[in-house]
């Protein structure tokens, strides 16, 4: 997988090396938990900046995964 595209309150953020189905599983651990998580993502093109997102119930996020077609 080349990265996950991450869809967060109308702003686009990415993960770069991760599964998209580990990602998803760290996201539902954190709601499911009923506390406020932070989840470490990138911001930006070219050289990304850190952020994080505060993961709560009720949030709406979407992953988008990203394959790397330069494998096939």
């Amino acid at each position: 997988m080349k990265r996950i595209n991450i869809d967060y309150a109308g702003n686009h953020y990415s993960v770069g090396g991760r599964d998209v189905d580990v990602l998803q599983k760290e996201i539902e651990t954190i709601v499911r938990s009923g506390e406020p998580g932070w989840l470490i993502v990138n911001h930006g093109e070219g050289v990304p900046q850190e952020a994080r997102l505060l993961i709560t119930p009720g949030v709406a996020l979407a992953l988008l995964p990203i394959e790397d077609n330069s494998q096939a």
